[in-house]
């Protein structure tokens, strides 16, 4: 748990790490046993290689296998160096939807960072205030100065950035795994409540959106004409795309729920943190002097623990 360990350190009460399904989760050793081999095998992935003995086992799609008969072989596994980081317990709530929204509409998701840079201070203030209560981080404004090509010199604007890839991943996983503004998919995530929907239709609006001068409603802008196709018919809004390379505009009317549309659906907030590699080969390692030293543990309440990010047990 805090940090890699080498087989020899592992003891009685040492907390390792493990999946439960998508998730990542702590398993405790109960008891280690240590044997002498002639001969172990090096399992080699599309992300690392490590050496077992070969009949530890390999958990697959089918079920566990041993390690010397898993070429070929898709097996569980998570990234390793993501293991100690910070899990966010997210506030599901109006909060939690306008961070979404107002992400998708203005925002960057890096690989462990979000940010929005905006010229509205008030726009700035209400995401960060926002960022805060959905997930317990410190989201600050920064004035910085950013290009404008449409006046030509530089202006003003504020930026909220927060560290994190725990949300960064999640954010990437609401939007169908890529957060780019023109390829990202709905993010259904929202659709939790009328809550938590409200707060993802300000944010988006307060980003891509304006408020209409001469009736009730806002008008939202996108070149994304999926995204706005499946917003459209959440909100029960007829919707036509502009003709192509140009943006769309969908209406937004501030009665919209009374057409009774809206249908609540739940889905995790949190990230899928396991995913499945392919092995590559199955090597042989006999041992050319002295016999390698072979650990067992036992651990409860998961009989299972990582090896490098991949998911293993002791054979029965």
């Amino acid at each position: 748990m805090g940090g890699r360990l080498q087989a020899r350190e592992v003891a009685v009460g040492a907390t390792l790490w493990t999946l439960d399904g998508s998730r990542v989760a702590r398993t405790t050793v109960t008891d280690v046993t240590a044997v002498k081999v002639r001969a172990a095998v090096e399992v080699v992935t599309s992300h690392a290689a490590f050496t077992v003995s070969g009949d530890l086992l390999l958990a697959t799609p089918d079920g566990w296998i041993r390690a010397e008969d898993a070429t070929g072989r898709t097996i569980a596994w998570t990234h390793a160096r993501k293991l100690c980081r910070e899990r966010l317990t997210f506030r599901m709530g109006y909060a939690f939807g306008y961070v979404v929204g107002a992400t998708c509409a203005d925002g960057t998701v890096g690989k462990n960072y979000v940010s929005l840079v905006v010229n509205d201070e008030a726009f700035a203030t209400r995401y960060a205030r926002c960022l805060t209560e959905a997930t317990g981080l410190a989201a600050r404004l920064q004035p910085v100065v950013r290009p404008s090509g449409y006046l030509g010199r530089d202006i003003p604007g504020f930026r909220v950035r927060v560290v994190s890839s725990y949300l960064a991943d999640a954010l990437r996983q609401y939007a169908g795994g890529d957060a780019h503004h023109m390829r990202q998919a709905f993010p259904r995530v929202v659709l939790r409540d009328r809550e938590v929907f409200d707060g993802f239709l300000d944010g988006y609006a307060d980003g891509d959106g304006c408020r209409a001068k001469h009736w009730a409603g806002r008008t939202l802008v996108s070149a994304n004409v999926p995204f706005l196709v499946d917003l459209a018919e959440i909100i029960g809004a007829r919707f036509t795309p502009a003709r192509k390379g140009l943006a769309s505009h969908l209406i937004l009317v501030d009665r919209w729920a009374a057409r009774g549309t809206f249908r609540p659906e739940y889905h995790d907030a949190d990230p899928v943190e396991a995913g499945w590699v392919t092995v590559e080969s199955v090597r042989p390692r006999p041992a050319p002097g002295k016999p390698f030293t072979v650990y067992g543990y036992r651990l409860r309440p998961y009989p299972s623990f990582l090896v490098n990010g991949h998911l293993v047990r002791a054979a029965a």
